[in-house]
């Protein structure tokens, strides 16, 4: 039997917990909830509910968001007090956040200025992506940040389903949960993703998940993120929600200035703690070079980087494109790359001032005289894959000594007269 206690916040106060809290703001909390599992995510909100009758949840149901119609329910622990259906403009994720999400938020901390807001994201929303539109979102003339305190983002896990998500080939589309006609995201890169923004990561277990189990997913999840605050929560135990709020609730964790992962290492920040040796069977490889991959056998590689682990993600730079800092993302067998922009080495000193203080001061920091900032900085985590194997398949990619020298094979076999010259 699954017994929840409901401690009052306040009944054991702790006197020094208290004095290392953030001080209050006057704008509303909120507490972003993202998951790839809708159960264990309104769990989760239903706990922290439980603790604070003032809370009240936001959901939003956009299983018909490609008609251009969403559903909106906000509710507190005993009533709902909103279950409205909206019709957007344009139906896609980022006019739902802008159109009906965001103005929400808004609208409901004038209302309420004394509760705070816990919000539950669709299954298929990156919390990256709400992140981005509030820094740009502006409602009634005001930024949304002036009305609402994103407080943290909190990725609750499904320990049932962890590694067949990560693990599979699936796109959305498959499984008919694509947000737009153009989304080609795979399962395993929504996953990934909202797991890696997180600053913080909560472990759902149930009945379905044996303790080692448990302990594994554990373990990938501080191998995907290990900049996040971890727990977990087994609901085949008794539950403390006092507990739970105070782990998850005015934390103030979130950090708008972290840049999400394609841009980390530019910014100087983390992409992985180096763990080669299995606990569990996961391994983290970090792997970092001041020379270039060569195209061709970096191409040749990445059938068996993606599908030999399951995660991947950094900067790269590639010999023949030696401008450009490259993204690379791998999840589910696939496997993505973009543009960063310009290494700073390529730009002419003038144009420096439009990188951020953080990048300029980690290239001056990685400046190496021949190559400046160019450098590779990858991350794999994988499960029951030998960390010096995949160490040894990029340590291959890279351009030789004399390849980089670019010798000639040909020169001196073709010498000129000097009438030929002439000539």
């Amino acid at each position: 039997m699954k017994t929840i206690s409901n401690k009052m916040v306040g009944m054991n106060f702790d006197p020094i917990t208290a004095a290392r809290r953030p001080p209050v703001e006057r704008q509303p909390a909120v507490t972003v909830l993202a998951g790839f599992h809708p159960e264990a995510t309104a769990a989760v909100a239903r706990l922290l509910q439980l603790v604070d009758p003032r809370l009240i949840s936001v959901s939003h149901d956009i299983t018909a968001v490609r008609e251009g119609v969403v559903r909106r329910v906000v509710r507190t622990a005993t009533e709902v007090i909103e279950d409205v259906t909206a019709t957007l403009v344009h139906g896609c994720v980022s006019c739902t956040l802008r159109e009906d999400v965001l103005p929400t938020l808004v609208r409901l901390s004038r209302e309420r200025p004394d509760g705070d807001i816990v919000l539950l994201l669709p299954r298929v929303v990156e919390p990256e992506a709400v992140a981005g539109s509030c820094a740009h979102c502006v409602v009634d003339g005001q930024p949304v940040t002036d009305a609402v305190r994103f407080d943290s983002y909190v990725t609750v896990v499904d320990a049932a389903h962890l590694l067949a998500d990560l693990g599979t080939a699936d796109d959305l589309r498959h499984r008919d949960l694509h947000a737009a006609e153009e989304d080609h995201r795979s399962v395993a890169d929504v996953v990934a993703r909202q797991i890696e923004f997180a600053d913080t990561v909560v472990l759902w277990g149930g009945p379905q998940v044996d303790g080692y189990e448990l302990t594994r997913a554990s373990v990938l999840l501080q191998r995907l993120a290990p900049w996040a605050t971890h727990l977990a929560v087994d609901a085949n135990q008794r539950i403390d929600c006092t507990d739970l709020a105070r782990r998850l609730r005015h934390t103030g964790r979130h950090d708008p200035r972290v840049p999400g992962m394609p841009g980390r290492a530019l910014e100087g920040y983390p992409i992985a703690a180096h763990s080669p040796e299995p606990d569990c069977g996961v391994v983290s490889v970090l792997f970092e070079a001041r020379r270039p991959f060569h195209p061709g056998r970096f191409h040749d590689a990445l059938g068996p980087l993606a599908t030999e682990t399951l995660r991947g993600r950094g900067q790269l730079w590639i010999a023949t494109q030696p401008d450009t800092a490259i993204a690379f993302e791998s999840a589910g067998g696939g496997v993505a790359l973009g543009t960063l922009g310009y290494w700073l080495a390529a730009l002419p000193d003038e144009r420096w001032s439009e990188a951020s203080p953080e990048r300029r001061m980690t290239a001056d920091f990685h400046w190496d005289p021949d190559f400046g900032d160019r450098r590779t900085a990858l991350a794999f985590v994988g499960l029951d894959v030998a960390a010096d194997t995949v160490t040894e398949l990029l340590r291959s990619c890279l351009m030789t000594d004399h390849e980089l020298a670019g010798v000639d094979p040909f020169a001196g076999c073709f010498p000129l007269t000097g009438t030929e010259a002439a000539d």
